[in-house]
């Protein structure tokens, strides 16, 4: 096993920034129906900035250790950079092979991200 896939494991173990925000100005909640992956995020957005993140849900180590390891990252960043997140950056992030189908796991978290970004709510 190398470092990276004890990282994922990690994550998927003991998620951060797992649970929900009481005054929350962004939610979305998406669904993988090829593998029932689920993700709930929600945000608190300033004009210029993601304050706090958390996410809740259920599917497989990847989506919830894609989903910890984003959330960790994005806190605190500018709006204008969490546009610019794309599939290379999460693969890159969890540093593991993945196979189309896992892909699509990996990604879903990155999915939810974007519309909260881009919702109107």
């Amino acid at each position: 096993m190398n470092i990276y896939s004890e990282i994922v494991l990690e994550h998927y173990k003991n998620p951060h920034n797992y649970g929900s925000i009481s005054k929350a100005n962004k939610k979305t909640v998406l669904f993988n129906p090829s593998c029932g992956d689920r993700i709930e995020m929600e945000a608190v957005f300033t004009k210029k900035k993601l304050e706090e993140i958390k996410f809740r849900g259920q599917g497989c180590a990847i989506s919830i250790a894609s989903a910890s390891m984003l959330t960790d990252y994005v806190k605190n960043k500018a709006n204008e950079d969490l546009q610019k997140l794309d599939k290379e950056f999460m693969i890159k992030m969890l540093g593991i092979n993945l196979g189309p189908s896992r892909i699509k796991c990996a990604l879903l978290p990155l999915e939810a991200l974007h519309n909260l970004i881009n919702s109107k709510s």
